[in-house]
Formats: structure tokens, C-alpha cells, sequence
């Protein structure tokens, strides 16, 4: 159900507390406690038959007793009473329950049998659930704390989302020491209903919301997840906290990949992906949730250190040294400025030692030269008691310099009772503190992290080569071939990957020693030959590979010499034959690329150190498909095995072009064939810059969903690319839009006019920003349909309008705007567009397209009354909105498809 009725959850002008209790210490009394002493303004009724009134407040005997159209009811009665009660609760029309009950699924079969009864009740109803099991949830503006709880913290910016009450109450409670502010602490329990993405949605929407905490155990709807996680992302920081470990999927691996991709490497790459921040304890968490809330986030790593203490500034640095930064060095200016201040003596580097004699003067004056230079992106302070400084006088100074500057600052002021009133002072003044320079500098660092992921979002990937065309037709043929839960036989694995254009070294298969040494002499000496055995893994292992080969009488020996090392290691084996290959001599790399099916986040590619190290060294990163070229180079870039591929001493750089392109057409592959299980090609050898894959090994498992369902990032809809033929008789192609094409977006801008961008944007604007390019090139179809219209001609590729729809994350309503450039205006172009876009749109199940047209905008207007949408003028003098219904979704229906575009 997304995001409806959840304003009545979050933000209730009525609640409903259902076992609200006048006997102190129950659950229903601390609520009650909570929502009257915090100061929630608007109306509470209690229920419970066993009292006229509670707190002073007239109670309601039952719930059917209540007048309709309440917005909450919290839920504080035994897990058997709330199937009866949430059954009354939508029968008087309520927007929704918090069940703080405890006793479902967690308890066993008996509470699973009650879940499921409540779920039964609320399906198709409109009725929304947070909990079971739940803390409840508090909503500092409101003054609304629905928990069992006491005490509201500071209103600010951060939202908290956890499934533990436990952590709640934590962060709640460090919250109220370290003076943070919140907006929101949302627990979700079980998540019967409400889920994290639900959530992420809600609070990515609020304006008040600056940023999100999480702390997950496990997750539901996961494309859910990630397609909200994805979208917020963009405009929020999102930190999360993951723990536990799932067992699903736990069985013993058929290859290196099998073996290495476990669930939580998984979820690792599923946050990265989704450009969230990830931290390992609550620690972090909290140190993380205390930055973003008292200052600005910094724009990158350079990170200025003032220490009254040599060895403090030491462990700053070499903390910042071991994840990959350096102390950025001071510039001549500043040294310059800086030695006005300092004594001689002072160490005239980052950190910035400014001895332990330092004056609170010394302290201001050395922090005024840092924030004036351009040198840092934040600056941390580090306080050492001494016996001849105040902690209080310096943390005074450095609180009255920096208002003056918006400017990231924190402080470590270490130390026990002697500092505890300056820390007071400092977390007063919104200035966040850690006992230690290593939490400090962690803490900064993740929020470059974030400013990182933002940057990336920015960036353009490469155009796959137009020789790349995927034979899938072919690979359809060789997969019918399989049933059930097999591997793939060596030759017909070639077959799959050649029709994918993934490079696989020439191989033929002999059942026989005769057959070896015939096939040998066909692909010339010297060769390898390998054992074909569905039932032994690690061929090298067993015994089952002879390299270089050089005679006939060489592949005789080896041939013998591999079946009785195979039935050695394995007696029941079944034996297949041999594989005969050309022998390639002394590669310069050998990597590993692979694939598995995760159960949860499905589809995942792994990449790394290859050969038979590749489980000793570890050395792998994985990533979620689709993937275009961007994302592989990023894949590569997490592994040490990337270093090497740069090449060193006299071997050359790899082809990462190619490499890349491999990434993508293994993407593809995964993306078509939902089959896979898993995929192993190790090693892939590269030799003279060029990748090929020596060895190669497929399980597939029947019954998986149908493509693209067994994916948690939707892949580009290539199945709407359509094509059409303007007025003038040119052939256009209208397909969806590809973050490659943001290049062709720059060009179609520059030939706007003013008034086409005024119309379009609703303001002047001379270039277009690259946080924008990103926004309308990088798209979420689970979300939205942006098309293009292409001229594909020969010699120069145009884009000459598009169209999109951003939806709700309901899927059932969206937003529609179209853009053509003015060169090729009037010629049926935005008419196409929008058909298009409205078929999609009916197809998906949208109900209702809404856009706002300024007045001035004459023919969009007579463009959308030619597609049938009603024009609506209401109270804004400047803008006009339009709407149409699609799918019966009321209002005023679509017309009939044009013949105009052909699909």
C-alpha cells in the first residue's frame, strides 16, 4: 500500500488507545502518561470497559463505541484480542494502528497464526499496521510520543527507523545527553504491514526530514527497499545499521562463487548500490546521527587537525591514513599565517600541533587562519587536559569562533570528569563531541562517504560498443535443454556465453583418448586438457588438469593420467571426458568473474583475484545487475586485484574497456535468464591487454520467476522501444532513456530557446546543472518512464525531445511533462511522446496523470486536450493543471490509442 494512509499514522489529529490503563506501569498507562505529559494538543480517547475514564480523560468501553474516522489507534492489549480489535477499527473507518502487542511469529506457531488472521483483515482495506511487537513511534513536532518511553527529545531534522525497541530507547536516551534533535523514532517491529520502505518513502517526502537512520535485521519487499533507498538517497543521507544473519540460502557452494558470496557481502553491496551510508555499530550510528545533526556535511575528505597533544594528532592521522586519506598538507599562506600565531615550535604540518601551553587565544586564533583557508572541508579539534589549559575557556573559544563560519567542526575534548562540563558547553552549542580522535574522524568519514555516493550519481557511464548484440534467441534454445536443478554442460556453457559476447578461449570436448590427441592436432600444440565431471568442482584439486602439452603421446599420457586421478578422488564420479584447449603461456593477469543467485537481492556479479588462490587471497567485490559500464569500473576499483591490472613492472595494463564490457554482457545475461544460479568463469586469463575465459561453469535451477521479476533494481524496459514517423516524414526511434544519454540531453538543451526552458522548468535558466542531467538521465523505471525521441542518423545521433512520468510509490498515480526542441517542434514529436508514455503508463496500472502547464504554455495546452486530458485552472492565476484517468481510475479517460506511434 506504499505510502497511504500513513500521514494518519505519523502525524493523527485523533488517537485512539486501546487498553489505555489508569494502573501505573502497564503499557497502556505509560502511553497514555506519554501522550498527555509531552503535549500532544490533539484528541486521545481511551477504550477499556474496565474504567469511565483514564488520566482524567472519558473512556470508551469498546471500540465500536468510537466515532468513524479516528486516524490512529494504538494497540496496548494481549496478541489475541487485536485480530477482533483491528476488525472493529476498520469497520470505524480509522486510518490505521500501532500494535505494540508482543507474542506473533516471534512467538511461534500460535502467533504466526495470528499474523497471518491480522494480515487477511487489512489486505485490500486501506488499514495500515506498524508492529506488531513495536516500540510505537514518537513525532517531536506533534509533541506525539505513542511508545512506552517516557521523555520527547529535542525537535530537529532525523529520523530514526528501527526494527528494535531496544535501540530506540537507546539512541533515544543518548539523544537526550548529547543534546541531538529528531523529527521522528519510528520502531516497526515485526513489519506485518509497514516496512522499511514504506517508511523511507514517508520520511524522503517530509521537508522537514534532513536525513534517515536505520537499523535493519532483515528486510521484507526488497525491491521495495531498494527502489526507495534509491530515490531518497539522492536528496537525503541515509545511514544504516544492519545486524543478524539470515540462513536462507545457507547450503554448501558448487563453485568459488558459491562459496564466497555470502548474505551479508550481499546486503554490503545492495546499500552501496542504493547509496547508503553503512556503519557497523550503534556507536557509529549514533556518532554519524550527531554529525549530520549539528553541521553541515563536509564536500569532500580533507580534513584539518588542531590538537593541543602531538600523540592525539598522531592517532587522528594514522586513522585517517589506514581508510585511504591522507592529512591534507598545509599551504604556503597558511603556514605563513599560522607562524604569526604559533610559537616557533610548532610542528608547521597537518595536524597542527599547537602545544600543550596553548591559551584559549592561541586556540581561537590558530582555528580563525583554518576556517579563512580553503585548505579544509572540516576541521577537528583536540583538547588534552593539562595542567596549565582550561577545557572550559577552550571550549568556549572554539564555540565562539565558529559562529561565524558554516563550516563542519567537531571536537574531541578527552578526558573524564575534568572535561565534562566543557563537552556540556560544546553539545550545547550543537558542536558534536567524541571521547576519542579515531570515533571522530570515523564519524567524519563516513559523511564523505555520502558526499562520494552523491558525486557518483553525477557521473556519465560509457556507451556500450553497437557491435555488442546479445543472441538471446540462441541461448533460449541451448537453457531449453535443462530441467530442474543441473549443471551445464561444458560445451553448451560456451554456447551460452559466446551468444552473450563474453570471450571464451576455443574449446572442444573428446570423449575418448583418441578423440584428445585427434582434436589436439585440430587446435595445434601445445595444449591443455581438463576433466569434464559434473561432480568434481575444483578440477586442479582432483588431479584433473595437464598443461602444456606438446605431442601426441604428451595427450595420451595426461588423458590416462586424469581419469585415474579422477576416480581417486571420487570413486562414483561421472566422468564426461576431457576438454581440449589451446595452451596460453605465461598470462599477465588471471581474474575471476562470476555470478550467484542471492535469495534475497537475486542476481549478484563477483569479481577479483582468479586462479587457485582465488579463495585463499578473497580478494572480490560484488555488485547487483543490471549494471552498465560506470558500475563495472566501480565493481573493479574495490578490489586490489584492480592495482595489478594497471599493470606494474613489464606487464601491461589491461583492457578495462573490454573488461567492462564483459561485466555488462554477464549483466545482460543474468538479466534475461533468471535461471542462472550460478555462473564461475575462473580463471579468465589476460594476456597482451585482452580477457579471455578459460574455464567456465553453470548451475541452473527451474522455477525461478519470469525477467525481470527475479531483480531488485529494475533493468532498462529495451521491450518499449518503439518507433514513429514525424510530420515531415522523418523515422524516429522512441525508446526509453539511458544514463549514456546524457551527452545527447546537453545538446537537445543548447538548442532551447528561453522561452522553451521557461516553459519546461518554470524559471531562466542558462546551462543545465549537473545534479539535474543526472536527475532526468538516471531513472528508476520501477518508478518512472522517461522516453526519448532519437534521430539515428548516420553521422550524428540527436535527441530531439522526451517525455516522462514520475510516479508515486503507490505505482498508481504520476506526473507527466514533455520537451521538444524547438528546432523540431510542431511536427507531431511531443504528440508521439505522450501517446507513448500513456500506454506504458495504462500498462503498468496507473490510475490517474496529473502535470501543471504554465498558461502561457498555448500548446501544451491544445496538446493535452488533443490526448483527452481535462484542464483545470483553480485558484493559480499562472499555471494550469492538467489530468487523465487511465485503467477506470475515474475522471476523464483516456481517449483511444492513436495509430501515430507503431509499438
Amino acid at each position: 500500500m506504499g505510502q497511504f494512509n500513513l500521514n494518519r499514522l505519523l502525524d493523527p489529529q485523533e488517537i485512539a488507545v486501546i487498553g489505555g490503563s489508569n494502573s501505573a506501569g502497564t503499557v497502556g498507562n505509560i502511553v497514555m502518561k506519554n501522550l498527555v505529559d509531552n503535549g500532544f494538543t490533539k484528541s486521545i480517547f481511551p477504550v477499556n470497559p474496565k474504567y469511565k475514564e483514564v488520566l482524567g480523560i472519558p473512556s470508551k468501553r469498546s471500540v465500536s463505541e468510537l466515532d468513524e474516522g479516528i486516524d490512529l489507534a494504538i494497540i496496548a492489549t494481549p496478541i489475541r484480542t487485536v485480530p477482533g480489535i483491528i476488525r472493529e477499527c476498520i469497520d470505524r473507518k480509522m486510518g490505521g494502528a500501532v500494535v505494540l502487542s508482543a507474542g506473533g511469529r516471534e512467538a511461534g506457531e500460535s502467533g504466526r497464526l495470528v499474523e497471518q488472521e491480522i494480515h487477511v483483515l487489512i489486505e485490500n482495506s486501506g488499514f495500515r499496521i506498524v508492529g506488531p511487537n513495536c516500540l510505537g513511534i514518537i513525532q517531536t513536532r506533534g509533541r506525539l510520543n505513542a511508545t512506552f518511553v517516557s521523555g520527547m527529545p529535542a525537535t530537529g531534522s532525523m529520523a530514526l527507523v528501527s526494527q528494535s525497541g531496544a535501540i530506540c530507547s537507546s539512541i533515544l536516551d543518548l539523544a537526550f545527553k548529547e543534546q541531538i534533535g529528531f523529527s521522528h523514532f519510528i520502531s516497526i517491529g515485526s513489519m506485518l504491514d509497514v516496512d522499511f520502505g514504506d517508511m523511507i518513502d514517508y520520511l524522503g517526502n517530509d521537508p522537514a526530514v534532513k536525513s534517515i537512520l536505520l537499523y535493519i535485521e532483515n528486510l521484507k519487499n526488497f525491491r521495495k527497499f531498494m527502489s526507495a533507498a534509491r530515490s531518497v538517497s539522492r536528496v537525503k543521507p541515509i545511514i544504516v545499521l544492519k545486524a543478524g544473519k539470515s540462513t536462507a540460502g545457507a547450503k554448501a557452494a558448487a563453485s568459488h562463487t558459491g562459496a564466497m558470496a555470502g548474505e551479508d557481502a550481499v546486503y554490503d553491496a545492495a546499500f552501496k548500490r542504493a547509496g547508503l551510508v553503512r556503519v557497523d555499530t550503534i556507536e557509529e550510528l549514533f556518532d554519524c546521527a550527531e554529525l549530520m545533526a549539528k553541521q553541515p556535511r563536509p564536500k569532500g575528505p580533507r580534513l584539518g587537525i588542531i590538537t593541543n597533544g602531538g600523540g592525539p594528532g598522531v592517532m587522528a592521522a594514522d586513522f585517517l591514513s589506514s581508510h585511504g586519506y591522507e592529512p591534507v598538507p598545509l599551504d604556503p599562506r597558511t603556514v605563513a599565517e599560522l607562524d604569526e600565531v604559533l610559537p616557533v615550535c610548532w610542528s608547521r604540518s597537518n595536524p597542527i600541533d599547537i602545544l600543550g601551553d596553548a591559551t584559549f587565544d592561541r586556540l581561537r586564533q590558530t582555528l580563525e587562519v583554518c576556517l579563512a583557508s580553503r585548505n579544509f572541508d572540516g576541521m577537528l579539534v583536540i583538547f588534552v587536559p593539562q595542567a596549565m589549559t582550561d577545557p572550559v575557556r577552550g571550549a568556549k573559544a572554539l564555540v565562539e569562533t565558529i559562529k561565524r563560519h558554516r563550516y563542519p567542526v567537531f571536537a574531541c575534548w578527552m578526558g573524564g570528569k575534568s572535561v565534562a562540563e566543557a563537552i556540556d558547553l560544546l553539545n550545547n552549542a550543537a558542536i558534536p563531541t567524541f571521547d576519542t580522535p579515531e570515533r571522530a574522524v570515523r564519524a567524519f568519514l563516513y559523511m564523505v562517504t555520502f558526499t562520494r555516493n552523491q558525486e557518483m550519481l553525477l557521473e556519465v557511464p560509457r556507451k556500450v560498443s553497437r557491435d555488442i548484440v546479445y543472441e538471446q534467441q540462441k541461448a533460449e534454445e541451448v537453457f531449453a535443454r535443462y530441467s530442474g536443478e543441473t549443471f551445464v554442460s561444458e560445451a553448451d556453457v560456451h554456447e551460452i556465453l559466446k551468444a552473450y559476447n563474453l570471450p571464451i578461449v576455443r574449446t572442444e570436448i573428446a570423449t575418448s583418448e583418441d578423440d584428445a590427441v585427434r582434436l589436439s592436432r585440430s587446435v595445434g600444440y601445445p595444449v591443455v586438457i581438463k576433466l569434464l565431471s559434473p561432480d568434481i568442482t575444483h578440477k586442479t584439486d582432483a588431479g584433473g588438469v595437464q598443461l602444456d602439452l606438446r605431442s601426441d603421446q604428451d595427450v595420451r599420457t595426461a588423458y590416462r593420467c586424469i581419469m585415474a586421478a579422477a576416480v581417486q578422488f571420487r570413486e562414483d564420479a561421472r566422468i564426461d571426458g576431457v576438454s581440449v584447449q589451446p595452451f596460453l603461456a605465461k598470462p599477465d593477469f588471471e581474474i575471476l568473474l562470476g555470478a550467484k543467485r542471492d535469495p534475497d537481492f537475486g542476481p549478484v556479479i563477483l569479481f577479483g583475484m582468479g586462479g587457485i588462490f582465488t579463495e585463499v587471497l578473497r580478494d572480490r567485490a560484488l555488485a547487483l545487475v543490471p549494471m552498465n559500464r560506470l558500475l563495472a569500473r566501480r565493481l573493479m576499483q574495490e578490489t586490489k586485484a584492480f592495482r595489478l591490472l594497471q599493470g606494474y613492472r613489464n606487464r601491461p595494463p589491461a583492457d578495462f574497456e573490454k573488461l567492462e564490457e564483459m561485466i555488462v554482457c554477464l549483466s545482460q545475461l543474468l538479466v534475461d535468464f533468471p535461471q542462472i544460479s550460478e555462473l564461475d568463469m575462473n580463471p579468465v586469463i589476460i594476456k597482451d591487454t585482452r580477457p579471455v575465459a578459460v574455464d567456465a561453469r553453470m548451475l541452473v535451477l527451474e522455477g525461478a520467476v519470469s525477467s525481470p521479476m527475479h531483480l531488485v533494481i529494475s533493468p532498462y524496459p529495451g521491450e518499449e522501444i518503439s518507433r514513429m514517423v514525424d510530420e515531415e516524414g522523418t523515422e524516429l526511434v522512441i525508446r526509453p532513456v539511458r544514463p549514456e544519454d546524457a551527452p545527447l540531453f546537453s545538446e537537445l538543451f543548447k538548442v532551447l530557446s528561453p522561452t522553451t526552458i521557461y516553459h519546461r522548468f518554470f524559471g531562466v535558466m542558462t546551462k543545465l546543472p549537473p545534479e539535474l542531467l543526472s536527475r532526468f538521465t538516471q531513472i528508476d523505471y520501477d518508478r518512472e518512464i522517461a522516453l526519448a525521441a532519437i534521430d539515428e542518423a548516420p553521422e550524428h545521433e540527436r535527441m530531439l525531445g522526451g517525455a516522462r512520468i514520475v510516479g508515486e510509490a503507490d505505482g498508481k498515480e504520476g506526473e507527466i511533462a514533455v520537451l521538444v526542441g524547438d528546432p523540431w517542434q510542431g511536427k507531431g514529436i511531443g504528440a508521439g511522446l505522450m501517446r507513448r508514455c500513456l500506454d506504458i503508463a495504462e500498462k503498468r496500472g496507473f490510475k490517474h496523470i496529473t502535470g501543471t502547464v504554465l498558461k502561457e504554455n498555448r500548446h501544451m495546452i491544445a496538446l493535452a486536450r488533443k490526448m483527452g486530458f481535462k484542464i483545470d485552472s483553480g485558484d493559480d492565476c499562472q499555471e494550469y493543471t492538467i489530468q487523465i484517468s487511465l485503467n477506470g481510475g475515474g475522471g476523464p479517460a483516456r481517449k483511444p490509442a492513436s495509430p501515430a506511434v507503431d509499438s
